[in-house]
């Protein structure tokens, strides 16, 4: 009785410790839950990069293994390729060894007799060495030929010479230039004036100049001829479907058009592409390859996508038309241009002219 008196007692106070202990195990179960999330999800995400990991380096192993094999493969075939060709270089060395021998015995035997050969090289050198003595003797004899024609010659010319000084040659009262009073024997120029005989003068022939007047088809050889005009040749226009003098010449003599080919490279779209392609690489946003999740990298900034941080947003689905134009959402105000410019000769197809003479 005095316990059940003694719990009734304390009654009152029982409901308050009990609210306050139920609050606090709430208050606890709250912290442990959200201690055990934490530790679910830190054991989890451990585990996700531990197995990529693992993922990784199999993928790894597998990559090593099929890139030797195919590395193997690939030499095994160059070694076939090369032991194929250096085989068949050994038999065409062969080959042209056989046929030099062979082609040597029967050219030796059947085309080219060597005795009769030998005999008629040495008959050969035997008229090489006659007509080498005949040579040698014309050329001699030209030689002594020569030798005379230039004595002649210089005789000639001292006889001429002795025939144009004659009135040196001296006399019973004077002694000549050539025959002085000191020298023991006269000069040979003496003897040839002596045996010479003088030019005869002869009174010369006064030619007779022509004027303008004697002849009426003489002329004046101070001025030159002249001539005539030819009369006009009459400029009608001739006959039949002919097109102006005037037209033809500007078409004949029109500037020079180059064409596709000069105008333009034959390589131009391949250096606009890889001009496209260089441009892609220096201006790519994000270039970053796939990396593990590891602790290592977790300090590294997170790259955003090209939608979430531009001003080219994704498009919603709903609207009335899928690919509407959003211009508040260009960037610049220009319109897209081309990468090669125009060429001014397609410019001008079909500007030809056609019989009549008219641009199409």
């Amino acid at each position: 009785m005095a316990t059940l008196a003694r719990l009734q007692g304390r009654r009152p106070g029982l409901r308050e410790e009990y609210f306050h202990r139920n609050r606090a195990v709430d208050e606890y179960r709250k912290t442990e839950h959200n201690a055990a999330v934490q530790i679910q999800s830190w054991f989890r995400g451990c585990r996700v990069r531990a197995y990529i990991r693992y993922l990784n380096k199999m993928m790894i192993i597998i990559q090593k293994w099929w890139r030797g094999y195919q590395g193997r493969k690939r030499f095994r075939k160059i070694v076939q390729t090369a032991y194929f060709i250096m085989k068949m270089n050994f038999y065409n060395e062969m080959a042209v060894r056989i046929q030099k021998r062979w082609r040597g015995y029967y050219i030796r035997k059947y085309i080219h007799n060597y005795y009769a050969l030998k005999k008629y090289l040495e008959a050969i050198s035997v008229n090489n060495e006659i007509v080498r003595k005949e040579l040698e003797e014309f050329a001699e004899m030209k030689e002594k030929e020569k030798e005379k024609k230039d004595l002649e010659r210089e005789e000639k010319k001292k006889d001429h010479q002795a025939r144009k000084m004659h009135y040196l040659l001296s006399t019973e009262q004077i002694a000549g230039v050539y025959n002085s009073p000191f020298r023991h024997s006269p000069d040979p120029m003496e003897v040839r004036l002596r045996k010479a005989r003088p030019f005869s003068h002869r009174p010369q022939q006064i030619k007779k100049h022509l004027t303008r007047f004697d002849s009426p088809n003489c002329i004046n050889s101070l001025t030159f001829p002249t001539v005539q005009p030819l009369p006009p040749i009459g400029r009608q226009k001739p006959q039949g479907p002919f097109r102006d003098t005037a037209e033809v010449l500007q078409q004949r003599f029109k500037p020079l058009e180059p064409t596709l080919r000069v105008a333009s490279s034959i390589n131009s779209l391949e250096k606009a592409r890889e001009e496209i392609k260089r441009e892609e690489w220096r201006n790519r946003i994000n270039d970053n390859e796939f990396l593990p999740f590891s602790s290592c990298h977790k300090n590294q900034k997170y790259d955003p996508l090209i939608h979430t941080s531009s001003k080219y947003s994704q498009i919603t689905y709903g609207i009335k038309h899928f690919r509407e134009e959003h211009h508040e959402k260009w960037i610049t105000n220009k319109d897209f241009e081309t990468v090669l410019p125009s060429i001014d000769l397609f410019d001008k197809f079909g500007q030809t002219y056609s019989k009549a003479g008219q641009i199409v």
